[in-house]
């Protein structure tokens, strides 16, 4: 799927009064995400952070005016793309568009069975492979670790997930942040 078949997916998603959502994980450690940062002048900043490697994931969907995430420990995998895909079926009525990456979890038989369960609601289309540029949930994950929480170090594993959730929050209140996720996508 390039640019172009996006643009018709978006029209046969029209046609078929399916809900367009495009789909993505990303994850955090307990290492911060460094960025360029601030500090009195004459003196380097420093970040001190534990060296864990303890990770929290997230799965998130967007739609043309809103997007969906949910966090999960560890790394994400077959029950977990089941489980986000379940609660968006619960959060967004109708059909579904799904459009994601070629990730070996999302080709897996657990998740065509479930889709395959669901009876025709949910339907699913890949990007092509290393074309993230027309994901706008990378985006997402992009604006969000370099800032809302850049240079984050945090104690452990639950200040990181409370950092990230109201994070995600704090950005599903922005509709207009939203839309320019599309828009660099140049889905818009």
């Amino acid at each position: 799927m390039e640019a172009g078949a996006v643009a018709a997916g978006k029209k046969n998603a029209a046609r078929r009064r399916q809900t367009l959502i495009f789909i993505d994980e990303s994850g955090l450690s307990e290492r911060p995400c460094r960025c360029r940062t601030w500090a009195p002048r004459g003196q380097t900043p420093v970040l001190q952070y534990h060296f864990r490697w303890n990770t929290l994931s997230a799965a998130a969907g967007i739609t043309w005016r809103r997007f969906y995430f949910r966090l999960y420990r560890g790394t994400i995998r077959s029950p977990q793309v089941i489980d986000f895909l379940r609660r968006l079926l619960l959060q967004i009525p109708g059909r579904l568009l799904v459009i994601w990456d070629g990730l070996p979890q999302h080709r897996s038989r657990r998740v065509r069975d479930f889709v395959a369960a669901q009876r025709g609601r949910l339907t699913l289309e890949h990007l092509p492979a290393y074309a993230p540029e027309l994901n706008p949930v990378e985006y997402l994950w992009g604006h969000w670790k370099t800032h809302e929480i850049p240079n984050l170090c945090p104690a452990d594993l639950w200040e990181l997930g409370w950092h990230a959730r109201r994070a995600l929050r704090r950005m599903q209140r922005r509709p207009r942040l939203v839309a320019a996720f599309w828009k660099q996508a140049g889905l818009l």
